[in-house]
């Protein structure tokens, strides 16, 4: 799916993929959010939170899921790809967007204390940076933040 085009029912299947990879960081203790690139219609890749694993501040689910993009189509620009993330990027997943030309990100739930595609900034569409991308945002989001609030009730309970 390249820039411009925006059918939610593939959307709605990107995503799904995406909570599928939110559970398997759950299940690893982990904060439950993943992320799959989809260029010209085909997963090129997938991955999910993986920072208490990895001991890597970087480990985000998009930021993993770019990079390994990157790698598989073996080269730095993600033009044509969308990045499919269950939570709202942060600041520094946004602009790996921007620096990585990703053409759109479609996202679940928002991120009311780290969102930068909208919530508390949008580094998507700043004029002072070098490149623009669409987003989406809310897609199958209730059921991408039950899973980040059910993960965060079982945590405080222990």
């Amino acid at each position: 799916m390249g820039a411009g085009e925006n059918n939610g029912a593939l959307d709605e299947r990107y995503m799904g993929l995406a909570l599928e990879e939110a559970r398997l960081a759950a299940e690893e203790g982990e904060v439950p959010i993943g992320a799959v690139v989809v260029c010209d219609g085909q997963v090129v890749a997938r991955a999910h939170n993986r920072r208490e694993t990895d001991a890597d501040p970087s480990a985000h689910a998009e930021f993993s899921a770019m990079v390994a993009a990157s790698r598989a189509l073996g080269r730095w620009r993600l033009t044509g790809c969308t990045v499919y993330v269950t939570l709202e990027p942060c600041l520094m997943c946004a602009g790996l967007m921007v620096n990585a030309r990703v053409d759109r990100c479609v996202y679940g739930a928002a991120d009311p204390k780290g969102g930068a595609l909208g919530t508390l900034f949008d580094v998507s569409h700043d004029p002072r940076l070098n490149h623009a991308f669409e987003v989406t945002p809310g897609v199958l989001g209730d059921e991408a933040a039950e899973l980040l609030r059910a993960f965060f009730r079982a945590r405080r309970r222990k």
